[in-house]
């Protein structure tokens, strides 16, 4: 893992502990890359490319993503040295956070949502309907510290050393007309059969369901169908429940490739106990 970038976000789902398992599976000649469901970005931030393609679409996330594209490291850390101070950030001090909190909900600094995440519970991104940012102290637990300082660091040294865009749309709203036969799409959406807070639609954004995940899966073919190669993330199975929709449309398409992943969520928010572990297939699919 040394080898890979870590996000400095703490992103439901996020895939840094399988990158040793899926990078590898990916074709190392990539034109333009896509990262259809960027989330935490820990995937498009370790890929080789011409051109990545960041998109989420939740705008707060993406906005966060092109400041830290557009500032420097040395003005960035500066920057939030100074509002800790301001506020009086720390692992203790709830009132600093709840203040914290509101003004960004007033003002929408991506940079103070940046700290939020920091000294959050369990370093989480969470919003309510009214897109407004809601998750709960992390106290005596979460601070801006010198493991999150560091993939900061590195995070932005990377994006910016890269040639990225960030956009913010629903994935059936992006247009992948333009990509060819050496470009490639990551799709890692929100999982059907798992029970993530970001898929419930009760967050201000686009919510998962079967007709999302219908969507997606016709996309996938018309992308095979124009010749540009793809991977999805997805599980199979979880919890004794099955992804049908997945399932039989693996089925229907037998020259795709299905590689098993091993992970386990255990550590995540997903809360999956140990005797659930062997229960979940996630799976990396591809066209290639």
């Amino acid at each position: 893992m040394s080898t890979f970038i870590k996000s400095p976000l703490n992103y439901t789902g996020g895939k840094t502990k399988i990158l040793p398992q899926i990078i590898p599976l990916f074709p190392d000649d990539i034109n333009i890359f896509v990262d259809l469901f960027a989330g935490g970005a820990n995937v498009g931030i370790n890929i080789t490319a011409d051109k990545v393609v960041f998109n989420d679409n939740i705008e707060p996330l993406v906005n966060l993503y092109k400041t830290l594209q557009q500032n420097s490291v040395e003005k960035t850390l500066d920057y939030l040295e100074q509002k800790i101070k301001q506020f009086g950030l720390s692992e203790t001090n709830g009132g600093a956070y709840l203040t914290l909190r509101k003004c960004y909900n007033e003002c929408q600094d991506p940079l103070l949502l940046f700290l939020l995440t920091a000294y959050s519970f369990n370093h989480q991104i969470r919003f309510n309907n009214a897109r407004q940012y809601n998750v709960p102290f992390g106290k005596q637990r979460s601070s801006f510290n010198s493991v999150i300082k560091a993939n900061l660091v590195a995070f932005m040294n990377k994006l910016h050393s890269m040639n990225a865009i960030f956009v913010a749309k629903n994935f059936d709203e992006l247009d992948l007309n333009f990509l060819g036969s050496r470009d490639f799409v990551y799709a890692d959406p929100p999982y059907l059969i798992t029970t993530g807070t970001y898929n419930d639609g009760k967050r201000g954004f686009t919510g998962w369901g079967s007709n999302e995940e219908q969507k997606l899966l016709d996309l996938l073919d018309t992308l095979d169908k124009k010749g540009v190669r793809f991977a999805l993330s997805n599980v199979t199975k979880h919890k004794k429940q099955e992804n049908k929709f997945l399932l039989d449309w693996l089925k229907k398409n037998e020259h795709y490739n299905v590689h098993n992943i091993v992970k386990n969520y255990a550590n995540s928010s997903y809360n999956v106990k140990d005797k659930d572990k062997d229960d979940t297939q996630e799976v990396l699919v591809t066209n290639y």
